[in-house]
């Protein structure tokens, strides 16, 4: 079931055949009942602007995801102007098939669609159409892919990110210009002071913060509870979960290195690799746009835990590419052979950080990218191999599904930034999907 709530608005007009769209305004709730965590709709198809005014008026509060425009039989441009006076969410114009050809056209529901989308388009509001009845699996997949999509677009409206600490000497693409950042997307930055965070977390009693050992200990082998950088990642990550709460993040991007190191005396990975398993996907290196790529692919994938990896070494034999980070990883992407592995940062030679290969399977990779022309996404496809850990910390190699080298050329010569957000799926079309609906950039290294 998708995590959505979709607001359902039949609309139709009793100069067609009205019977035969109530019949497609019952399978298309019911599928959507089945289908969404919240529906919200009327009991029978919206015949007038009065009656849909009316309807607006008594759900007017309520918080929606998507809003879903079925023209059940033709209307005018009305019934989309009036809608979007009472609400603002992105929406998917459903048009449905004709019942019979042959004599009277009965629904002239696909010349409701068009006109619905003409009226968005003019008015540029984010939309999406689709086409078919409700019990076609092929139209299932699509909607449901597009209330993926449409969620996601919503969530970046409420999206906050915690920005813990400037980014390191030099990693220029780990900001983000706050203004142009909302305006593309909606999210919003709110900075948290790390060297308070330093300060303040080591004073923390042990019985608010051992919990964080414990919950570690269920997924992380080969930890040492009583290691001093075991209590101080326990100490910290309870400090910032505390910030989370107070300030409702969304995700996180942390600065890690010089100064977890210098500073507090462990390693950052632990607390960025247990966050993200939880489900507050948390970027290194203070990387906000690998943040929030983190952050979508998280959404499209029903959950499933993003990596944030550099690109490190390719084989053109296998036409792969190795994406490695130094000790950050959600526990459940390790290999199932191996676990989640406790180990020290690579260089630093500090705990607590990971040391695993991730698992084998179908990927996604992907970047929230920006240059000065504006924001651009990358998407990218490949296969992550069945193969040994390729290097110390946390790493991947991935099987790309096109020609690496010119995967490589093309890249560097774009100039795109260092870190690659990757999950396990394929979510290459609601990424594309998105793409659209923003009106960004898009280029894509999917194969065919």
């Amino acid at each position: 079931m998708l995590n959505t709530s979709v607001l359902y608005l039949p609309i139709g007009r009793k100069t067609f055949d009205i019977e035969v769209a109530e019949q497609y305004r019952k399978q298309s709730e019911n599928w959507l009942q089945a289908s969404c965590a919240k529906v919200i709709a009327p009991n029978e198809i919206l015949t007038s602007v009065e009656e849909l005014e009316d309807f607006l008026q008594s759900i007017r509060h309520e918080s929606i995801d998507t809003l879903l425009y079925q023209s059940v039989t033709f209307a005018d441009g009305e019934f989309m102007v009036k809608t979007l006076e009472y609400f603002t969410n992105p929406v998917v114009v459903w048009s449905v098939r004709e019942p019979s050809v042959g004599g009277r056209l009965r629904l002239n529901s696909l010349t409701g669609g068009n006109s619905t989308s003409n009226v968005l388009r003019n008015h540029n509001h984010p939309f999406s159409f689709v086409f078919g009845n409700p019990d076609e699996e092929q139209l299932q997949r699509k909607l449901t892919k597009q209330l993926s999509v449409m969620r996601v677009i919503q969530s970046l409206k409420d999206m906050k990110v915690g920005v813990v600490g400037d980014y390191p000497p030099g990693f220029f693409f780990s900001q983000a210009d706050e203004d142009e950042l909302h305006q593309a997307f909606g999210v919003t930055l709110k900075k948290v002071d790390l060297q308070k965070a330093f300060k303040e977390c080591i004073h923390i009693p042990k019985s608010e913060w051992v919990g964080e050992v414990d919950r570690a200990e269920q997924q992380v082998i080969g930890l040492q509870r009583d290691d001093e950088t075991v209590q101080k990642f326990a100490q910290f990550s309870t400090y910032i979960k505390r910030e989370i709460e107070k300030e409702g993040f969304t995700s996180l991007a942390m600065r890690c290195w010089p100064d977890f190191f210098n500073d507090l005396g462990a390693a950052p990975c632990s607390t960025l690799s247990q966050f993200t398993e939880d489900g507050m996907v948390t970027s290194c290196e203070s990387d906000i746009h690998g943040s929030i790529s983190m952050f979508i692919l998280r959404e499209l994938a029903n959950g499933n835990a993003p990596y944030l990896g550099d690109l490190v070494h390719i084989d053109e034999e296998k036409n792969s590419a190795v994406f490695w980070h130094c000790g950050a990883g959600a526990y459940s992407l390790a290999r199932p052979d191996t676990g989640a592995t406790a180990g020290v940062h690579p260089n630093r030679k500090i705990g607590l950080a990971m040391d695993f290969g991730l698992k084998a399977g179908e990927v996604t990779m992907f970047r929230v990218s920006h240059t000065p022309d504006g924001y651009r996404l990358l998407i990218m496809k490949g296969t992550a191999l069945d193969v040994e850990q390729p290097f110390t910390g946390t790493s991947v190699e991935v099987e790309l599904a096109t020609d690496v080298t010119e995967t490589l050329y093309d890249l560097m010569h774009a100039g795109y930034e260092p870190h690659f957000a990757l999950v396990y799926g394929d979510v290459v079309d609601e990424l594309k999907e998105l793409g659209r609906i923003l009106n960004i950039q898009t280029n894509l290294y999917t194969g065919c």
